[in-house]
């Protein structure tokens, strides 16, 4: 619905003057003609719409129209969003994708142009976005920032290439996010000077304050997977004009429950000042990125929304340039019907292609040790369980087997163990594999794990779940990450299949989630990739065997 003129009344938050007052705001044709200070019979509160800084929308799962109808019901009306994932798959024909699909809903996004494709060389992608194809993205002017610079040691030590994309943004003055785990230092400070602006990597307060002191903005991310609210949320109060929030990576039934309206709450209720924290996730994103976003200011858009109060913090209305795109909960944004894209060249495997032969010269073998809530792995050294000279899972002492297949190009699986997945019978598969997205399997069988393989295989990208005879699956026909479906379609079926993941065993909050991140090599320490064991310290491939 498109209200041509109209008036809302209540407690205006105002971010740009720190200051909370009754007043009366006029909208006409989607922009703000005037706040009047004045006092009202309203006790509702009028905040600007809310931004999530750093977000892959394909983490998701749905389409970005998708994505749209489940967060503006909290309140989001814009993202900055970096299409990293689809880029890996498709290149720039997915990023102008997504930025198609997206103007298609009455949302907000802002989509920058990846750096990091492929993250790294020690895997393979469907894709690469070299400097050309850089700078094609960074001339458009729906790309409106450098997506996060992942390859810190090559901003470090000068890395041509890298070099180069940073130069290209500087030219086009559009800004540079950055991903630097635990940087800290010199090395940090060399980092800061190439020009990168943000991390959503913090994971300790002396991190981000040695971050912000270098002028580079911390964004606190809380995700399906990685969560530093907790460790970084006092940050707020220090230094408001520097911190803004973020998801990073959400599930559907996450972003079903909440969004950044989340984070709000959280806050308020940890007693730091309402107004930095609405500031946080208005003004902070908004100013730093150049977007078209309101801040309740005369002549901006009308993008704002109404809540009840300032602690249980429920979003009543949602609007985008004067439309209510969301009211108690129910979206107004409508599915739009979409032609999927994809790339996929994959065969189905055999038992014998994921078999590991125990090495006699060897006692011990590298395990991944998953942590719940972080990217961050650890190495362990572990002595195997070998039956019929073969290495297999151990569930007494919780060493699972994990498999990453190629899905660009035909090629042998490769075959590693993790530890503290907990599962205690069956496997799970899935198409999204941060960062290049090729197949990625962990499970208690060798049985098991090819057939949830083979069914992903079979629909040509999704998640699976096999138990025994028991198969369940969710097909993501667009890239192998998202799904066209309805967005609560999609939440459903996903919340299902997560769940049914929780009962084979693990304690991980996010089975799937933290699979997916096994693959990510540029997060250390040790991660799988379709070619082989990571040691993220070392930066190469390394042998299982030790």
């Amino acid at each position: 619905m498109n209200q041509n003129h109209f008036v809302v009344s209540g407690n205006i938050v105002d971010v740009v003057n720190s200051r909370i007052f009754q007043g009366i705001i006029t909208i006409e044709n989607g922009k703000i003609i005037s706040v009047v200070e004045e006092q009202t019979n309203s006790e509702n509160y009028i905040l600007p719409g809310l931004v999530d800084a750093h977000v892959h929308i394909e983490s998701s799962m749905l389409i970005p129209s998708e994505f749209a109808k489940l967060a503006v019901v909290h309140g989001t009306v814009a993202t900055v969003s970096d299409p990293h994932e689809i880029a890996n798959v498709l290149g720039v024909d997915g990023v102008k994708w997504m930025i198609n699909n997206g103007k298609k809903v009455p949302f907000k996004f802002y989509f920058g142009a990846p750096s990091c494709v492929p993250a790294t060389g020690f895997e393979t992608s469907g894709a690469i976005l070299g400097t050309k194809e850089t700078q094609e993205l960074l001339e458009m002017k729906d790309i409106h920032y450098l997506a996060e610079m992942m390859n810190f040691p090559g901003v470090i030590y000068g890395d041509a290439e890298v070099a180069e994309k940073l130069r290209l943004a500087k030219l086009f003055n559009k800004p540079i996010d950055g991903h630097a785990p635990g940087l800290m230092g010199d090395d940090l400070g060399k980092y800061a000077n190439a020009g990168i602006t943000t991390d959503h990597e913090c994971s300790t307060i002396a991190e981000a304050v040695e971050k912000i002191k270098l002028g580079i903005k911390v964004q606190i991310r809380e995700g399906s997977a990685a969560k530093n609210f907790e460790d970084l949320f006092e940050l707020i109060n220090d230094y408001p004009e520097d911190i803004m929030f973020c998801s990073d990576d959400k599930h559907p039934d996450d972003l079903e429950k909440g969004h950044i309206n989340l984070l709000i709450k959280r806050a308020i209720a940890k007693g730091v000042d309402p107004l930095k924290i609405i500031r946080c996730c208005t003004y902070n994103p908004i100013k730093h990125y150049k977007m078209n976003v309101g801040l309740l200011q005369k002549n901006d858009d009308a993008d704002f929304i109404i809540v009840d109060n300032l602690k249980d913090f429920n979003v009543l209305k949602t609007f985008i340039s004067g439309n209510i795109v969301a009211e108690n909960k129910i979206s107004k944004i409508e599915s739009v019907k979409e032609t999927e894209i994809n790339i996929f060249n994959c065969s189905p495997i055999s038992i014998a292609d994921i078999q590991v032969k125990a090495d006699p010269d060897y006692e011990n073998i590298k395990v991944i040790k998953v942590e719940d809530g972080q990217l961050l792995t650890q190495s362990l050294i572990v002595k195997p369980k070998i039956e019929n000279g073969f290495i297999v899972p151990d569930l007494e002492n919780d060493v699972l087997k994990m498999v990453v297949l190629n899905r660009y190009e035909f090629s042998k699986p490769a075959v590693a163990f993790v530890n503290n997945f907990g599962f205690q019978k069956g496997a799970i598969a899935s198409t999204i594999a941060h960062d290049s997205h090729n197949i990625i399997a962990v499970g208690t069988s060798d049985e098991e794990i090819v057939k949830a393989i083979n069914i992903v295989i079979e629909k040509k990208g999704g998640i699976s779940l096999v138990n025994g005879s028991e198969e369940i699956s969710l097909k993501l026909g667009v890239a192998g990450l998202m799904s066209s479906e309805d967005a609560y379609q999609v939440s459903k079926k996903y919340f299902e299949i997560s769940n049914k993941s929780k009962t084979l065993g693990t304690k991980l909050n996010a089975p799937y989630m933290t699979l997916s991140f096994m693959a990510l090599l540029v997060i250390p320490e040790l991660k799988l990739s379709d070619k082989g064991l990571f040691d993220g310290n070392a930066f190469k491939l390394t042998k299982i065997y030790c």
